[in-house]
């Protein structure tokens, strides 16, 4: 099954995650078919941002947003 989820990035203490489109079997930060978009809880507030058309792409493709995805798609607008 195809996946959207988040890969952490950034130093220890300091994520910064980048939303992938990867198989469900690959590890988290492992092996990814496609970066569509940032996610930065750093900042205040967190800023997201999203490829519209990339994610709308793999949505109508049937790959399925895990929840905090889910919940970052619905904040941009997206789903």
């Amino acid at each position: 099954m195809v996946k959207m989820r988040l890969r952490r990035m950034g130093q220890k203490k300091a994520p910064f995650y980048r939303i992938v489109v990867s198989d469900s079997r690959s590890p988290r930060d492992g092996r990814f078919i496609e970066e569509i978009g940032t996610y930065d809880p750093n900042t205040d507030p967190s800023s997201i941002k999203f490829n519209e058309e990339a994610a709308k792409k793999w949505l109508a493709n049937g790959a399925q947003p895990t929840e905090t995805v889910a919940k970052l798609l619905k904040a941009a607008g997206i789903q």
